[in-house]
């Protein structure tokens, strides 16, 4: 599974993956403890794919960010989240050296190193680039699959329908008001 399915819910600890669609919102099973939650579309929910991390240059991907630490730690868990402040800023200037230290704070690493280990011990460290071939294909297939033809309207018929005067309506003839 790749990031596009992964979220992190405001006011929720941890990452959830996307279950299904619901009326209201959708369901989404923690990878801390594998619960089933439901999250309704008035809460405040990121898709790991939408992050990114501010560089002193870019806004680098968060999914590239994981890259990184991965090629770093060979795969394997890094080094844990509740370590001291200044540890994680070394660990993460060593993985993303030109990060802006203005605008990533430690708590922003903590979560980053935290989510990492979390998606590793989930086996899911695949933090490849989403294969655009498959949506070139998609494009391609939906350009030579045939355009259904509108079917032509009913021609108008030229009979005018009947008013309501005709029908005994409210429309009387001055005649007939005085009998």
């Amino acid at each position: 599974m790749s990031l596009e399915k992964v979220l992190s819910i405001a006011g929720k600890p941890g990452l959830y993956k996307l279950k299904t669609q619901t009326r209201a919102g959708f369901l989404a099973e923690s990878l801390l403890d594998g619960k089933t939650i439901n999250v309704s579309g008035r809460q405040n929910v990121s898709l790991l794919s939408e992050i990114a991390v501010y560089t002193l240059t870019e806004e680098v991907p968060l999914r590239e960010v994981f890259q990184k630490i991965s090629e770093k730690a060979n795969g394997k868990e890094t080094i844990s989240h509740k370590v001291s402040k200044e540890e994680l800023e070394e660990f993460f200037f060593g993985v993303l050296p030109d990060y802006d230290e203005d605008r990533v704070y430690a708590s922003d690493i903590k979560k980053m190193v935290q989510w990492y280990n979390l998606l590793v011990k989930n086996g899911l460290n695949d933090f490849s680039a989403p294969k655009e071939e498959s949506k070139e294909e998609e494009t391609k297939t939906a350009k030579t699959t045939k355009t259904a033809v509108p079917k032509a309207a009913a021609p108008k018929t030229a009979t005018p329908k009947a008013s309501s005067a005709k029908k005994g309506g409210a429309t009387k003839s001055a005649n007939s008001r005085k009998t």
